[in-house]
């Protein structure tokens, strides 16, 4: 993990990039994958939305939540990018939906810069990286 400073621009520009944005987000899903079917189960994006702790956390510290207050709202998150509903997540629902949440985020920073704390293979890490170092996705 670490801190790097972040706008709107940056996130807007890497999601522009069709090759740069596309090859990291096919790279994500497939990590994702993990029985390689070509398809993200419930489970297998549950267990990577968990690990975000996005809902188990308040400005970084442990927040006790409803177990069932928290199973709803990770099934919400799994209906948002199940587009056809049938269960389970394609690539191609899962770059529309990764794309839409990057836009959404790049439009609530956006132009002015902030410090964020990115663990080092995350999408908005490849985004900054792509920024500052261009040949490093190409």
């Amino acid at each position: 993990m670490s801190v790097e400073i972040v706008d709107g621009g940056t996130i807007v520009s890497f999601v522009e990039d069709e090759e740069a944005f596309n090859m990291s987000v096919s790279d994500l899903f497939a990590e994702l994958d993990t029985d390689k079917d070509g398809l993200l189960s419930y489970a297998e994006m549950l267990k990577e939305l968990q690990s975000l702790r996005v809902f188990e956390t308040h400005f970084g510290i442990d927040v006790k939540r409803d177990p069932d207050e928290l199973a709803s709202v990770y099934d919400s998150l799994f209906v948002q990018f199940d587009h056809d509903l049938n269960g389970r997540v394609d690539l191609q629902e899962f770059k529309e939906e990764t794309k839409q949440m990057m836009l959404a985020m790049a439009n609530g920073l956006g132009s002015l810069p902030v410090q964020m704390a990115l663990e080092h293979d995350s999408l908005l890490m490849k985004a900054v990286q792509r920024e500052c170092y261009p040949n490093i996705l190409a």
